[in-house]
């Protein structure tokens, strides 16, 4: 009995072991004729699915998890490309027949009535508001396609035309003369004020009055003047007579690399020492000093008229002077930390101060007996520059990396709003077209409409445009060589040239 009962024991072993080899062989035979029919499908164009799944399958060393998850989002992003699809078929459908009904409303008008023509009048109005509307709506939705794919153009606006190098340390600011010859002016932390010819960059008179840096430039509304302010403690006024040289060619810089480019390198030609221009005449003797602050003096401006200015110091307080006797007028005082920049208006006496307490104010001097001062709060950090434009804005840009827009007549809230990458310096507001130049820290510089919309990027690369911080721009619309002008801590200013209309016309 124990023999027979081994016996048989060994005997159902050896048979599970050929049962389960059989298996084993079935299932293997499953598998591959079931690869051997996907693989046939495969060949045969049935199933591009079948390919994809397949293809992962067997290339793909990511986690089957990780996978899915990958082809569930690519799924959702397929949908919502399809859904904005069919969302801009529908639009385009919806204004074609809103157009086709205006067209209709407009021919039933020519033969009416005078009360029929008023309502028809009326319905053809409010039906161009609704595809108005529509129009917008689409262009926002197609804009998160076509946004991504839209090649630049902005190196075919905006050019760089001419460089102005010769000072030793970063410029803070820069202007241009509102009289004839129009020349440049750069105020430099190297102790010096420069004036350029603008079409050869040759500098022409070089200010060596102030015993601290240069932070400010103005220059008078009819006469030859400028009006420095320093970290002397003082603001002077002194004349200036240039002679420009004779015009040369300008130099071809457009075919430049893209704006995209990437740095290679943050070296540049401005960190050796520097030769300034020492053939050009200079001024050391102001006409008029201007002293009462008891810090630094970060900027000034002329107001309208040309016979008082306005400074802004680090003592908290900006100064309203008399020119002809250097007497100071008022003492405006409120800001709760040092000021950042003043502003005068074009047209009447308003002035725009902005200070680090995330503030800036408007101080009205147009009732000479009384001078009203207004607070404006919209800011979280820094009001680098406030300044007017020749309507009823005022413009302020700050450390918070926004730029506000804001209406003189009621300035409980911005009328827009520009958040950018980069904290904002000194901004400038072109005259005609109203067009905002905003300098970055991150080395940009970029144009933006008075709705917030933006227009361009000027080019840079490592080639061409600032290799640091942008600390200032400034417009001169009527120079047909350069009509925009930059500064920055690379110790150089720049030219350019902004193709206004084609630039307004690609919006």
């Amino acid at each position: 009995m124990p023999v027979e009962s081994g016996i048989s024991a060994a005997a159902r072993q050896a048979k599970q072991k050929r049962k389960s080899h059989s298996l084993s062989i079935r299932r293997t035979n499953s598998t591959e004729q079931d690869r051997s029919g996907l693989q046939r499908d495969l060949l045969e164009g049935q199933s591009s699915d079948n390919l994809d799944s397949f293809m992962r399958t067997e290339d793909s060393k990511l986690p089957l998890s990780l996978r899915t998850n990958l082809l569930d989002l690519f799924s959702q992003i397929e949908r919502e490309f399809e859904n904005l699809y069919l969302e801009n078929i529908e639009l385009r459908r919806e204004i074609e027949s809103l157009n086709d009904r205006l067209a209709a409303d407009g021919q039933a008008v020519e033969g009416a009535d005078l009360a029929k023509g008023a309502l028809k009048t009326k319905a053809s109005h409010s039906t161009s508001q609704l595809s108005q509307k529509l129009k917008t709506t689409y262009k926002a939705s197609t804009s998160k396609i076509v946004s991504s794919f839209k090649a630049t153009t902005s190196r075919a606006v905006c050019q760089l035309v001419k460089e102005y190098v010769g000072h030793r340390d970063g410029i803070w600011d820069l202007s241009a003369t509102r009289t004839q010859p129009v020349v440049l002016g750069t105020a430099s932390a190297d102790h010096t004020a420069m004036l350029w010819s603008i079409e050869t960059g040759k500098c022409l008179l070089k200010y060596l009055g102030h015993q601290g840096s240069v932070n400010s430039i103005k220059f008078h509304p009819t006469e030859q003047m400028a009006l420095t302010a320093s970290g002397d403690q003082t603001a002077h006024v002194w004349r200036y007579l240039v002679q420009l040289p004779a015009p040369q060619p300008v130099a071809d810089v457009t075919q430049t690399p893209s704006e995209d480019d990437v740095d290679s390198s943050d070296k540049d030609d401005a960190d050796g020492e520097v030769d300034g221009p020492n053939d050009c005449p200079s001024v050391r003797v102001p006409t008029t000093t201007l002293r009462s602050h008891q810090g630094v003096v970060i900027a000034a401006d002329w107001l309208v008229g040309g016979k008082q200015v306005v400074t802004a110091s680090w003592d908290r307080a900006a100064n309203l002077y008399d020119v002809e006797t250097s007497e100071l007028v008022h003492s405006l005082t409120g800001h709760d930390q040092e000021l950042t920049h003043c502003c005068t208006h074009p047209n009447q006496r308003l002035v725009v101060t902005s200070s680090r307490d995330t503030t800036f104010r408007l101080w009205d001097f147009r009732d000479p007996s009384i001078h009203s001062v207004n607070v404006f709060q919209g800011h979280t950090d820094t009001v680098t520059s406030a300044v007017f434009t020749v309507g009823d804005n005022v413009v302020s840009g700050s450390d918070d990396r926004t730029v506000k827009v804001w209406d003189l007549k009621n300035m409980r809230s911005p009328i827009a709003t520009i958040r950018t990458d980069s904290a904002v310096n000194r901004i400038s507001v072109s005259v005609n077209q109203k067009i905002i130049a905003l300098p970055h820290d991150n080395r940009q510089v970029r144009l933006f409409d008075m709705s917030g919309v933006r227009l361009a990027r000027l080019p840079r690369s490592n080639r061409q445009g600032h290799r640091r911080m942008v600390c200032c721009s400034a417009w001169c619309e009527d120079n047909t060589t350069c009509n925009l002008f930059t500064c920055g801590f690379d110790r150089q200013a720049i030219g350019w040239n902004i193709n206004i209309p084609a630039l307004l016309q690609e919006k």
